[in-house]
């Protein structure tokens, strides 16, 4: 009797295999832009005078142009061919790269990031549109998984080569050859994607782009994120109110024209109304942007308080996040394997370690004394963190994604990627409020009275020990101050990571193979 070979993968060209490194070099770029400047933000805050509303900006801005921009950018790929949107993308963002790093005023600088994130969004989506075209199914698996990792590495690497870079060229160039590092991996991702990238995929979107849709989700957004960085370093006074009301009717208004747009049918609507009408998916959505607004929040806070607050280098900085880099990238190795096995009962327990690792961060910080913490503190905390972080990263969409029926899951993942990132931008406006809104001004954290009074009493004044003592105390205090922010906007990470956990149970216990 005859044994039947098994199927053999099919072969797979090594032009198709330089095509994909071109993906992953821009998938590369721009995750690790959306880290790697949290260990920079100190110095920016040195450098061009930056008040804290504009390091919320570097951020969040950031990560509100890359979410808006995915879903469109997605359609237009679908229509006119992802190849040349890709190579639009990869372009623009090697510009604003370069304006970043030329930046001398906080509104060239965020507005270089906010065209960085919309690029961002405009090349990501031909990413995984062309690794569908270029791979048949058995092999298109593993390059999803090999993507995979590299989004893990990326994000996780962001900080401690940011740290590196400040560390060995200095604060002022080191911050911006954070930005300058993309041109040249830029400008080769745009040479070999000319050459490298398939043309096909064209005209599969025979419907027009939903621009007025677009409009009115941006501007709701962009209503609902303005108050929320810069309320608190104003006061929140009634424009900011009027603003937060302003978003919330812009929201509701695209709502109602998605409908009207949906019942027409003569544009695809931005977000199809349709995916809400299962009360999973809209769980899972919901899910996404919390889970997105906890995570990486964690880093602008902690980068600010290492460094700003307790007078550590960017490297330093950057070597807190290693434990967390560490555990994510070993949480991501394991996740699939565990989601087969396990199903939901994996995002459980990565929502639950990461729930676990935030309270249990934020209670070192609030209970040791700023000034005697260490990265030691804060090790098993960030690695159980991590740990669960990458184990919910990684499988979280197929879950949501597995609520809605099989036609729609490619505009699912689509709505997802963009609450991920609008999250993203959320989560940073909301602690940057809170942690910046509990730390008193630069006059406040000097020296009292009394502190002067006593150092006169003990060292004498002018004396070069009395000048040492009142530099003691001023050191003290700013610390004392950012440790203070830093535990309220920790708190405020570990209550979203809780909500978090719980709206996991909205999800499917298991993800069919029509999903995988």
């Amino acid at each position: 009797m005859t044994q039947t070979a098994p199927p053999q993968a099919p072969a797979v060209s090594r032009r198709t295999w330089l095509a994909f490194a071109v993906v992953l070099l821009g998938t590369s770029m721009a995750l690790l832009d959306t880290t790697i400047v949290n260990v920079a933000l100190p110095v920016i805050r040195t450098s061009i005078h930056a008040d804290e509303a504009t390091l919320s900006w570097i951020v969040s801005g950031y990560a509100l142009a890359y979410g808006l921009a995915l879903i469109p950018a997605g359609r237009i790929g679908d229509r006119f061919g992802h190849k040349g949107v890709f190579i639009v993308g990869i372009a623009l963002f090697t510009i604003a790269s370069f304006g970043a790093g030329v930046s001398q005023t906080s509104g060239e600088l965020i507005t270089a990031r906010v065209v960085q994130g919309l690029a961002g969004g405009i090349f990501f989506p031909p990413v995984t549109a062309l690794i569908q075209l270029m791979f048949p199914g058995r092999v298109r698996g593993r390059a999803f998984a090999i993507m995979g990792a590299v989004i893990g590495v990326s994000s996780a690497l962001g900080p401690i080569v940011g740290g590196l870079l400040i560390q060995w060229l200095g604060d002022e160039t080191g911050w911006r050859s954070i930005f300058f590092v993309n041109l040249p991996f830029g400008v080769i991702a745009l040479v070999a994607a000319l050459f490298l990238l398939p043309s096909g995929a064209e005209g599969r979107e025979a419907r027009g782009i939903d621009l007025v849709g677009f409009v009115l989700v941006a501007g709701a957004l962009t209503a609902l994120l303005v108050p929320l960085i810069q309320g608190q370093d104003q006061g929140w006074p009634l424009w900011t109110w009027l603003s937060l009301a302003g978003g919330v009717v812009l929201l509701v208004l695209f709502a109602l024209w998605e409908v009207g747009v949906a019942r027409r049918k003569r544009t695809t609507p931005l977000v199809p109304p349709h995916l809400f009408s299962h009360p999973a998916f809209s769980g899972g959505v919901l899910l996404a942007l919390v889970y997105f607004a906890a995570f990486t929040s964690i880093f602008f806070t902690i980068s600010l308080f290492w460094q700003a607050g307790l007078g550590h280098t960017a490297l330093e900085s950057g070597f807190v996040s290693i434990p967390f880099a560490i555990g994510s990238i070993v949480g991501a190795a394991q996740s699939n394997r565990l989601a087969a096995r396990l199903g939901r009962t994996v995002l459980i327990i990565g929502t639950a370690l990461v729930s676990l690792g935030l309270i249990a961060t934020w209670l070192v910080v609030w209970r040791v004394p700023a000034a005697d913490i260490t990265n030691w503190d804060l090790l098993a905390p960030l690695l159980v963190a991590g740990f669960g972080s990458g184990l919910f990263i990684a499988p979280n969409a197929q879950f949501i994604v597995a609520t809605v029926d099989r036609p729609e899951a490619g505009a699912a993942s689509g709505v997802i990627g963009t609450a991920q990132r609008i999250g993203a931008a959320i989560g940073i406006a909301i602690i940057g409020s809170v942690l910046f809104g509990n730390i008193p001004g630069k006059k406040a954290l000097g020296p009292t009275a009394d502190q002067v009074q006593a150092a006169v009493h003990k060292y004498g004044p002018g004396t070069d020990a009395f000048k040492a003592a009142l530099k003691a105390i001023a050191e003290h205090n700013v610390a004392h101050a950012f440790g203070t922010g830093a535990a309220w906007a920790l708190f405020t990470s570990a209550v979203f990571a809780v909500v978090a956990f719980a709206l996991v149970f909205v999800l499917p216990r298991r993800v069919s193979r029509g999903y995988e």
